[in-house]
């Protein structure tokens, strides 16, 4: 599954957007390995890109700590800091659930479409059929949702660079916890409160979601 965030009103994505979109996925999965290098030459191969628009596009993920720049050494993919789950989640815990009680009070707002498309997916398909990779995609596809439906920008630019760093440290665990696929289900409820409208609902769900996240994590470290 691909990670979408656009709405139907946003502008077809640059150049620069695609790259960083492309290259920002195989970072957060881990499609490129923590701490390995990006070599510029070849990126522009694969994604049959310029530089200029590819260099744009590392200058973005450096912002949001998914790349790193050395002098004469070059860029390289972040490791992966599982010492910052705490701070992480301190974050989470406080600016998810207004996204999700913003997002309902606007019941999906322009993402509406979208949260419905996601709700009926999900309501239509089984758990056996979730891997390991879709249940994350799955999570962090539908977390991106409910940030475009709360309808504030800045909440929205700053949850994604969470939510990111969030998910590349649950890429590190993801085949040691067993309750992958049921911890994905939740978002059942998420989708149905926001789109009935019930913000107190939607807040808790997501509050209960992001907490058990970091336990899981913490069970297995």
């Amino acid at each position: 599954m691909s990670i979408t965030t656009a709405s139907a009103q946003d502008e077809p994505p640059s150049l620069a957007d695609r790259a960083f979109q492309q290259l920002q996925d195989r970072l957060i999965f881990l499609d490129i390995p923590p701490g390995a290098p990006l070599n510029e030459a070849r990126l522009s191969q694969e994604l049959s890109l310029g530089r200029t628009p590819l260099r744009e596009a590392l200058k973005r993920l450096e912002s949001e700590h998914l790349v790193v720049t050395y002098s004469r050494r070059g860029t390289f993919a972040t490791t992966v800091d599982i010492t910052a789950l705490s701070e992480i989640s301190q974050v989470r815990e406080v600016l998810e659930p207004l996204a999700a009680r913003l997002a309902a009070e606007r019941r999906g707002g322009d993402a509406r479409d979208q949260l419905e498309d996601l709700r009926d997916r999900l309501g239509a398909a089984g758990n056996d059929w979730l891997n390991r990779d879709e249940a994350l995609r799955w999570d962090l596809q539908i977390h991106r949702a409910v940030y475009a439906a709360a309808g504030n920008a800045h909440l929205r630019v700053t949850l994604e660079r969470y939510s990111n760093l969030a998910t590349r440290i649950w890429c590190v665990v993801a085949d040691r916890i067993p309750q992958l696929q049921e911890h994905v289900t939740v978002h059942r409820d998420l989708l149905r409160a926001v789109l009935t409208g019930d913000a107190e609902e939607a807040g808790t769900i997501m509050l209960t979601h992001v907490r058990d996240f970091e336990t899981q994590i913490r069970q297995v470290l």
